[in-house]
């Protein structure tokens, strides 16, 4: 099965339309025949994408410091000793690695992420999803590394950056 990573908050605060665009990206994802690998929890957006993916295939991995917010309807739970740990089992033979507008945890997994795609030891597209300009921030960020030279021009073409669910939903083919 293709499964598709979603990084995001697990805040109670994040805004209503983030949560709906959430939704509805994991219900597309799901009818296009994709499993979706997540945090695993029932907090905040990572409820969301939970009840989101309960009718297709769902797998959660959490550090066991964590297990007790572990999500009941998973269709697989993965437990790590470490954060560490649990970043790698969710990138684990995924297609994608898709964040979501999140905390400082979705900026920590989609910038390793992207240092892997660079070193060549994830193979999967690196997507951010770019609601309503949540990585404007860091995407100006990443241009001053280029600006000034500390990171080259291609590494930040390795990244994809897409502005709403549905034209993220569109550049997935179904299988």
């Amino acid at each position: 099965m293709h499964s598709v990573v979603i990084f995001c908050s697990s805040s109670s605060a994040a805004p209503r339309e983030f949560n709906e665009a959430a939704e509805r990206l994991v219900k597309g994802l799901i009818a296009k025949g994709y499993g979706i690998v997540s945090g695993g929890t029932g907090l905040g957006t990572m409820g969301v994408v939970s009840n989101a993916a309960a009718k297709g295939y769902h797998k959660g991995v959490l550090p066991r410091f964590m297990k007790r917010l572990a999500y009941k309807g998973l269709s697989e739970t993965v437990l790590t000793d470490t954060m560490a740990e649990r970043k790698e089992a969710m990138r684990e033979g995924t297609v994608a690695a898709i964040a979501l507008p999140g905390g400082i945890g979705t900026l920590d997994e989609i910038i390793e992420t992207l240092v892997l795609k660079k070193l060549g030891q994830y193979h999967g597209r690196v997507i951010v999803l770019n609601l309503d300009g949540f990585f404007d921030k860091f995407l100006a960020l990443l241009d001053h590394y280029v600006a000034t030279g500390m990171m080259p021009p291609e590494d930040k073409q390795l990244l994809e950056v897409i502005g709403t669910e549905q034209a993220l939903l569109d550049s997935f083919q179904e299988i």
